[in-house]
């Protein structure tokens, strides 16, 4: 039996005032999802120009020292995770985290998430945030969630993402995290990838996974079957 963790409907409507907030939160995320990377690469790059050509050069001076960083388990930031306007979020959707079964901190876990959806909203709430307790429902997990490699060559943008936990979904970075002497690592990776975006349609669930064998095949050849690949299931 599955036991919802998120908060129950509220049995009055919402006050002008929560409206609000949603949807400042819900703004906010999708126009940093959107806008976020080109405006600082175009900026770093503008500013190269200018009389605060400094910026850009240190910065850039600090990408190449912290390149390899996101393979190596990145950085996250529990301030990030814990922040109030993830819980706004949450609530405008909303989403919830639902527990069917304990998973002991005493190993590792690989975690095949489904649907990718547009913007993975669902999957950033409950695995890169606290915004649904999960640190509580699974005490001693550490989740990561595996994002495109790609989204750690945009300039801020990359350190952004690295303080939800995020990490690149390749084989480097899985390896590493997946090897550390402490136990609980817990990698989401969604497996349909940015292609199943394409098939997100309100009432149909699409798993892309017959050309993705792969990504099950590797994960046997490299870790084995100590981890566990549960099917979680997530709107949005």
């Amino acid at each position: 039996m599955g036991v919802a963790t998120a908060p129950p409907p509220p049995t009055t409507s919402k006050t002008l005032q929560k409206q609000y907030l949603e949807a400042v939160g819900a703004y906010q995320y999708v126009l940093t999802f959107l806008f976020m990377g080109p405006f600082f690469s175009l900026l770093v790059f503008v500013l190269l120009f200018t009389s605060l050509w400094t910026f850009s050069v240190v910065y850039l001076v600090w990408l190449y020292v912290d390149w390899d960083t996101p393979n190596q388990g990145g950085r996250h930031s529990e301030w990030i995770r814990n922040q109030a306007i993830w819980r706004q979020l949450r609530d405008y959707y909303p989403v919830k985290l639902v527990k069917t079964a304990e998973l002991p901190p005493d190993q590792n876990y690989v975690l095949g998430a489904h649907p990718h959806g547009i913007m993975c909203t669902g999957f950033l709430c409950n695995f890169s945030t606290e915004s649904n307790g999960f640190s509580q429902l699974f005490p001693g997990l550490r989740p990561r969630l595996a994002v495109l490699a790609g989204l750690f060559y945009l300039p801020v943008y990359r350190d952004y993402i690295m303080s939800f936990g995020l990490c690149p979904v390749s084989r480097q970075s899985l390896d590493f995290i997946l090897s550390q002497p402490q136990l609980g690592q817990a990698v989401v990776i969604m497996v349909g990838g940015a292609h199943e975006a394409l098939y997100s349609v309100p009432g149909e669930h699409c798993l892309t996974l017959q050309k993705r064998k792969g990504f099950v095949r590797a994960q046997g050849k490299l870790w084995g079957p100590r981890f566990h690949l549960p099917h979680l299931h997530l709107g949005l």
